[in-house]
């Protein structure tokens, strides 16, 4: 039998048949024998094939070649990546200038990882009912920065459902991830675009304006206007991997342009004599936010650490 993997919880994999049954599925033991460097072999968005054993269990024995994917570093030291979905037209970030704050650095990595793993991504700036003028202000400048980058940007309330009828038409027939800090609404949003979802919210810790973990598992809901949105639990950190040093650049889109400009060909953009990329961020063509989150990750291929 073949379906689409639709739920994870780390133990069991629902499956959905083209006819829209719904199968409760674990995998055979050989894919933990193969040298699979994910916590993971199979995530949200796989095709898969299974069969149904006497007892009536089901058990996936198949995994069909991916389109794509998308992982992030996992946090688990005896593995390397956690795949977070597969088989993606769309990623979207779900990003609050406040209630509880989205680092630059963490918006930055995550869109260098959809850059290296070829995934289109967008940003969805939500709760813009909360914010003060000054943050208002902030996340205009935000909104700036990555559209000069050709990156959609979209500012909402899912909370009062305000202005997510442009996101609604430009995510209709696309299967995308949402991912995102704890607490930033990501299950507000999807209750307000694919009702039938009953995402689990939450509330924000208001000791440390941080949110508390909702989603606990990944999951595919259908979206009103078609295609699906596949909800993750809530990240604290967003780990890159799999980048060589010198391909860094190459996920941020204005550094990989302005670098051809170097005067070395291997230019690392720190120190070196001549850099058209340290020359670009002196003159703010580059914005620093940018090329400090370059350095960052920079960093992770120095020290091998999980960020």
């Amino acid at each position: 039998m073949k379906g689409l993997v639709v739920k994870n919880t780390g133990s069991w994999y629902q499956v959905k048949t083209d006819d829209g049954e719904l199968f409760e599925c674990r995998i055979k033991g050989h894919f933990r024998l193969q040298e699979i460097r994910s916590t993971n072999p199979i995530a949200v968005g796989d095709n898969v094939e299974f069969d149904m054993n006497v007892d009536g269990t089901a058990m996936i024995h198949t995994i069909a070649d991916r389109r794509n994917y998308i992982v992030r570093r996992s946090s688990n030291l005896s593995k390397q990546f956690q795949i977070l979905a597969a088989n993606l037209d769309m990623v979207s970030l779900i990003v609050t200038v406040n209630y509880p704050v989205t680092s630059l650095v963490f918006i930055d990595r995550f869109l260098a990882t959809a850059e290296a793993y070829r995934v289109p991504a967008c940003i969805v700036f939500n709760k813009t009912d909360r914010y003060s003028a000054d943050e208002m202000e902030y996340l205009e400048a935000l909104v700036n920065l990555y559209t000069s980058l050709d990156y959609p940007t979209f500012k909402i309330s899912a909370l009062l459902s305000e202005n997510i009828e442009d996101l609604m038409s430009f995510l209709s027939g696309k299967t995308t991830l949402f991912s995102g800090n704890s607490g930033v609404g990501k299950s507000t949003l999807i209750n307000a675009i694919a009702p039938k979802s009953l995402a689990k919210t939450g509330e924000i810790s208001s000791y440390h304006n941080k949110g508390m973990h909702t989603t606990t598992f990944s999951e595919m809901f259908e979206l009103l206007s078609g295609g699906h949105i596949i909800d993750t639990p809530g990240i604290k950190g967003f780990g890159t991997i799999d980048m060589e040093e010198a391909e860094i650049g190459h996920y941020f889109k204005e550094i990989f342009s302005v670098s051809s400009k170097c005067k070395f060909a291997n230019c690392s953009h720190v120190h070196e004599p001549g850099c058209a990329v340290l020359d670009a961020v002196e003159k703010h063509t580059i914005s620093l936010s940018r090329y400090q989150s370059y350095l960052s990750v920079l960093r992770d291929t120095h020290e091998g650490k999980y960020r």
